[in-house]
């Protein structure tokens, strides 16, 4: 037996460290569930000055004296952080999680009587779009083939990847197929003639292809049979185009990717001209056809913060978006509920924890808006020149910077930055991207890494792609700018820039 002291993370630290680190619509959609769980807790429906409302809920809340369980939750991570970096970095837990037993009491919202906030979100939701094989199944399901190609065509349809590619071999996909189709025990020329029937009638051609390479030669046939319609215009061609795309790609395709094109013109016979004229032609094409039936939705980003320009003070000033978070306060009748010794035991027990629970969210949420806030402006200050000349202006900036001049741990500003984004005069920018390391120049000035990674594009946009710059050419620039690097560290800056080397640059 031995008697010790030992801290540990209660679960409402744990949910204030993730309240901090949630962007806008996860913080939003948090919010939102508690609306929809604790129904103490209820949105402000009151119109006009957001300031008023604000004061408005936080004097009745004054008025009631309810006290919160963790008000000072944010301080007791930074010491803890400070006493245990190791373990702040691990924190979440499902265990974690705290528990609520729910009575069937009311579930208002707002004292207005309007709908449920979170319902009409659910009701605004877009429908769920049909998905790449049902798609196709329902072009397939039109199509004039026999039952037994039909069939077969069916399994193969069930097996594109979400490129539109089959990248099974048929004894794979007939292992896959229900016992029905092995039954039938269907030989090789069955599969590839339902292949060649799922390649030819159904849409975005190229769908169905086994590599690139087919893919490619799909396109191009359907582009020379739409030639000849009249009726259908949605890609205009030349014959020579098509004739050379098609040559290139059935013959040449290797040396095509790896932009040899003056060996692919010794041996085709084609010139430079000739082949860039496909060439055209082929970046029209897709390598992912069934993307254009179900592509990814764009990732939405919501903004945190904005960022704007005060020309009378000359100087950058931020504010935070909250505006787009549920205004949400302390239900008053359920408050004086809990207080109301008339209530039974039980329910003024359940009010009490849901109080407790809702009040504490408010102070949390607040109190992540308030650091992301003084971490927006202690950037501001530190990354002037970005915002006055761009991107290569970016100084290195350590997190422990920011942490020392606000007083809090490095812990907490890699959370309050993490999958946050600014508003800026220069775009969206992610917060984060203002922290990084850097490099020293030849009159001893620091650059951001980030910085030189802008100046590596610059260099590389402005290139002759005729004669494109290698890597130590772009080192030599680099020196001329004072920056001094080597030239791995160039091919690893261009590498995560997703610039090609010079030799697949070059344009001829």
């Amino acid at each position: 037996m031995k008697l010790g002291q030992q801290m540990k993370l209660a679960p409402r630290m744990i949910q204030s460290m993730e309240i901090l680190q949630m962007p806008l619509a996860e913080l939003r959609e948090r919010i939102e569930q508690e609306l929809e769980s604790n129904p103490t807790l209820e949105v402000i429906e009151i119109e006009g000055d957001p300031d008023a409302r604000e004061r408005e809920g936080a004097q009745k809340d004054r008025e009631l004296n309810i006290e919160p369980e963790s008000a000072d939750d944010f301080a007791r991570l930074d010491e803890y952080t400070e006493n245990n970096p190791d373990a702040a970095e691990n924190t979440y837990s499902n265990d974690a999680k705290m528990t609520r037993d729910f009575d069937d009491l009311p579930r208002t919202r707002s004292s207005s009587g309007d709908r449920d906030a979170k319902f009409e979100a659910m009701a605004a939701a877009p429908a769920r779009s049909a998905s790449l094989s049902e798609q196709l199944m329902d072009q397939w399901s039109l199509t004039d083939v026999s039952d037994r190609i039909k069939a077969l065509g069916g399994v193969i349809i069930a097996n594109l990847d979400d490129d539109g590619y089959l990248r099974s071999e048929f004894e794979e996909i007939a292992d896959r197929a229900d016992q029905s189709i092995k039954a039938s025990e269907p030989t090789e020329s069955d599969w590839e003639l339902a292949l060649q029937a799922v390649q030819l009638l159904l849409e975005p051609s190229g769908v169905a292809a086994r590599d690139a390479r087919e893919c490619l030669l799909l396109q191009i046939d359907a582009l020379g049979d739409r030639a000849g319609d009249e009726r259908d215009d949605r890609m205009s061609v030349d014959a020579d185009a098509l004739d050379v795309a098609r040559k290139l790609v059935a013959e040449y395709f290797e040396e095509l990717m790896k932009n040899r094109l003056p060996k692919v013109a010794a041996r085709s016979g084609l010139s430079l001209d000739e082949i860039n004229v496909g060439l055209e032609l082929l970046r029209r094409l897709s390598l992912s056809p069934a993307r254009r039936l179900v592509d990814d939705a764009p990732e939405t980003i919501s903004p945190d913060g904005i960022v704007e320009y005060d020309e009378d003070e000359d100087r950058y000033f931020a504010y935070l978006t909250d505006g787009r978070l549920p205004d949400v306060r302390i239900n008053q009748e359920y408050a004086k509920m809990s207080a109301d010794k008339g209530v039974p035991t039980q329910d003024r027990t359940f009010l009490k924890k849901n109080l407790s629970n809702a009040q504490w969210l408010m102070e949390a949420v607040a109190q992540r808006q308030h650091t992301l806030l003084r971490v927006i402006n202690a950037v501001l200050d530190e990354q002037r020149e970005f915002f006055d000349y761009g991107p290569e202006a970016l100084k290195p900036l350590p997190m422990k910077t920011i942490a020392d001049r606000l007083g809090i741990h490095v812990a907490t500003v890699s959370r309050a930055v993490s999958e946050k984004y600014l508003m800026t005069p220069r775009g969206i920018v992610p917060l984060r991207s203002f922290f990084s390391g850097g490099l020293s120049t030849e009159s001893g000035e620091d650059v951001s890494a980030n910085s030189v990674k802008a100046t590596i594009e610059e260099i590389i946009n402005g290139e002759d792609k005729a004669k494109p710059l290698s890597d130590e050419a772009i080192v030599k620039q680099l020196k001329e700018r004072g920056i001094e690097i080597a030239r791995r560290t160039v091919a690893k800056y261009r590498d995560q820039l997703g610039l090609p080397t010079a030799r697949m640059r070059k344009q001829f």
